[in-house]
């Protein structure tokens, strides 16, 4: 049975009682005028988002039921509806700011940083962020996942200097619990790993994804597991987002936060702060604050970087040393990301 969303401006079916995370995963908004129609905005609104070429709509319905209806502005729908301005070129905006293609390996890996391998252990996301770097990445060169991980654990295997391996994709939780422990005991037996980070969106989109089983399997690794979240406002985090996050922390697992800087989002001090303080209250650690990287089509979410510095110094004075993320760029072959506050 479908569950009823309500507010003083709009009622609207909407199915927030799946039975699992699989079927919400499986089930997302996909057609930028139902998205409109959902959240009670203008119709024309949906044909110009459907009329924008290239990334397209992908939005979880349990995400969808945080945004406010009747407002275009608002800025989780910022996040996820496509727009014309995407359309518009830039010079200084590029397919691949980050230069990752030339950066990989094995297909589906990326060494970028001493020590750490990146591996794209998934292809797929359960949510299309607008602003999002590896838009335009060949994901499909990469093989399935059973591929993928048997280059990357070999490239692994043979290199000594990797101590941590950092799970991104795509995403790397729309693998099921069962693939996630195939891969990590793999990956346990390589004697000179010592971590695992996993870099994810789905606790923020699909809460319900962080299950027992997903638990137990990250704990069940000889490896020191760690997640980092994707958040960019405090809307995002609802009872049912903080609950998820706290089965991690009580289940011993650390987790920390990642956030972007975006126009129109969450380029105040006050938008800022209540995230941050907001993530410190479900005992997440603020990690970093990143500058927009410079992908082709997210232009118009670019803040500059003297209010981004700005930014930091006002929520220095006001947030305890705690809440404050490093606020950080990163650069094609550079060795570390580089610190702007």
């Amino acid at each position: 049975m479908a569950g009823l969303v309500s507010n003083a401006k709009c009622l609207r079916p909407m199915p927030l009682d799946y039975p699992d995370w699989q079927s919400a995963l499986a089930d997302p908004v996909t057609d930028p005028a139902e998205l409109c129609r959902l959240l009670g905005l203008a119709a024309e609104l949906g044909e110009e988002a459907a009329q924008t070429a290239g990334f397209p709509l992908l939005v979880p319905r349990t995400f969808v039921a945080r945004m406010r209806p009747g407002d275009p502005s608002d800025p989780l729908l910022l996040q996820v509806l496509p727009q014309k301005d995407e359309e518009r070129s830039h010079p200084l905006f590029t397919p691949d700011p980050l230069g990752e293609v030339q950066a990989s390996g094995a297909p589906g890996t990326l060494w970028k940083y001493q020590g750490r391998l990146l591996i794209l252990a998934a292809g797929r996301c359960a949510v299309h962020c607008r602003f999002c770097f590896r838009r335009y990445f060949p994901h499909d060169q990469a093989g399935d996942s059973t591929e993928r991980w048997e280059r990357s654990l070999r490239q692994v295997a043979n290199d000594p200097s990797f101590h941590e391996v950092v799970l991104s994709g795509g995403d790397p939780l729309t693998l099921s619990d069962a693939e996630l422990d195939e891969f990590l005991g793999r990956l346990s037996r390589i004697p000179h790993v010592s971590r695992v980070r996993i870099h994810t969106r789905l606790p923020m989109v699909i809460p319900a994804r962080v299950t027992a089983a997903l638990i137990a399997t990250l704990r069940r690794t000889r490896l020191t597991p760690i997640v980092v979240v994707h958040v960019n406002h405090p809307a995002e985090i609802d009872l049912a987002v903080a609950d998820a996050l706290g089965r991690f922390i009580d289940g011993g697992i650390p987790v920390l936060s990642q956030s972007v800087l975006l126009r129109r989002v969450n380029d105040s001090v006050e938008v800022l702060g209540a995230l941050f303080e907001r993530l410190v209250d479900v005992r997440v650690i603020p990690y970093y604050l990143h500058q927009l990287d410079r992908v082709a089509g997210a232009a118009h979410f670019e803040v500059p970087v003297a209010r981004g510095i700005e930014l930091m110094h006002q929520l220095r004075l006001e947030l305890p040393g705690y809440a404050v993320p490093r606020y950080v760029r990163e650069t094609p072959r550079r060795a570390c990301k580089e610190v702007l506050a």
